[in-house]
């Protein structure tokens, strides 16, 4: 197996933007979210993830409208959010915008009424009365069978349909951990060769990223909520990041404090970091790692978003995060951010995050208070503070010449931008 494929040049730094089709309109459609696409575009997202688009099972199905993930057929859209051709228009639109799309794509399991399970029952598994099963304690959906060689064949001639069809970018890929690394490979050599596409995976396991070009940082998420409710240290947090930074050249770790299932499952990212929740967001923002952001995190969304029923993002009249996004995103496009090095800067206070990314003259520095202290202060010593820079939310203008002193109030946020 190949260790690692080729990165399209624009994943690199890349932003993305988890779309949440059914609660972010009233109407919930494909249609009615694409009129946010050009914001989208200026706050800085570079990358459209949509949640499946596929049918959903009804046999099990939990709620009233069911789960995105416990589809009834790979090769059609939803009604509920509209038709084939809405999608290919959205497509088109982001397209001429220099977004690219990626979709959800759930290989491990379908809905119980999936096509397939009355078509091709053997190409799932059985439990050893001959019935569908699955193994995660999910009650909507039964598990596909990888030893079955036609049912891969058939996977991945779904995932070339959307290539083809509506000229998609990419793929995120659920809880992809539980299919096998060898079909993954497979998956991407015959759609690679389609267009050269990015590859999300679902998983924490480093081994995927011997196919696919990020995977999710979900220890750090974890290690963060736990340092705010006082179960872990910043040591801890630092020496994660730091295993990040030492991953292979263009391999990355999706950074994130929100998505679709924290939200619905685990609660907002104020639940879970409280007011240290917007300097975790400029950590996974200005980190080594491709960011993301989920659907309302800009409004900001202050509420879980039910799973399995219609509940509309209840969008204020002006989303009051969105300044504070568009300048950490648009930031992403300095080379410090996608492509720099890193060094952290070790400070007396263990409370306090400093590190420094450099790439070439291109030099970005970031202080995280993370706690209720107010009045921290410290000074910095280091080769790359020199220069003059720019305070990335006041747009107020320093000097510094290697070394400098700082005072940050409680969970305050920082970040430096080399004037160039």
């Amino acid at each position: 197996m190949a260790l690692h494929f080729p990165i399209v040049s624009w994943a690199i730094g890349a932003s993305i933007y988890e779309v949440n089709i059914r609660q972010y309109t009233t109407e919930g459609t494909i249609k009615s979210f694409q009129n946010n696409l050009l914001r989208l575009k200026e706050m800085g997202i570079t990358i459209l993830w949509f949640m499946p688009l596929t049918p959903i099972s009804k046999e099990k199905r939990q709620g009233s409208l069911g789960s995105y993930y416990a589809c009834s057929a790979y090769t059609k859209v939803n009604d509920e959010f509209g038709t084939a051709e809405d999608f290919k228009e959205l497509v088109n639109q982001a397209h001429a915008l220099g977004l690219k799309v990626i979709i959800d794509w759930v290989a491990n399991h379908t809905g119980f009424n999936h096509e397939w399970a009355i078509t091709n029952s053997d190409w799932f598994i059985k439990d050893e009365h001959g019935n569908f099963t699955e193994k995660n304690g999910w009650i909507d959906v039964i598990d596909l069978d990888y030893t079955n060689i036609n049912m891969r064949s058939a996977m991945i001639n779904a995932m070339q349909y959307w290539i083809n069809e509506f000229d998609i970018d990419g793929f995120r890929c659920d809880m992809a951990h539980l299919v096998p690394l060898s079909f993954w490979y497979e998956a991407r050599k015959h759609c690679d060769v389609i267009k050269e596409l990015f590859w999300l995976a679902e998983c924490d396991e480093d081994e995927y990223l011997n196919v696919f070009d990020a995977n999710y940082a979900w220890q750090l998420m974890h290690i963060s909520e736990n340092y705010c409710k006082q179960k872990s240290t910043l040591n801890q947090i630092k020496d994660l990041l730091s295993t990040y930074n030492g991953l292979p050249t263009n391999t990355y770790k999706l950074l994130f404090t929100s998505n679709h299932d924290e939200n619905s499952w685990n609660g907002t990212e104020y639940e879970k970091y409280g007011d240290a929740a917007k300097a975790f967001a400029v950590l996974s923002c200005t980190f080594k790692g491709i960011s993301l952001l989920y659907s309302g995190q800009e409004n900001p969304n202050l509420k879980r978003l039910a799973f399995f029923e219609k509940d509309t993002i209840q969008w204020n009249k002006t989303f009051l995060l969105e300044q504070f996004y568009t300048k950490l995103l648009n930031l992403r496009k300095n080379k410090a951010i996608s492509q720099g090095q890193t060094n952290f800067i070790s400070i007396s206070n263990n409370n306090i995050l400093v590190y420094i990314r450099k790439y070439e003259e291109n030099i970005v520095i970031v202080l995280l208070n993370l706690s209720q202290e107010n009045k921290v202060k410290f000074m910095l010593e280091h080769e790359w503070l020199s220069g003059n820079f720019k305070n990335l939310f006041s747009d107020f203008e320093f000097s510094f010449n290697y070394t400098s002193n700082f005072e940050l109030q409680a969970y305050e946020a920082r970040v430096y931008v080399k004037i160039n």
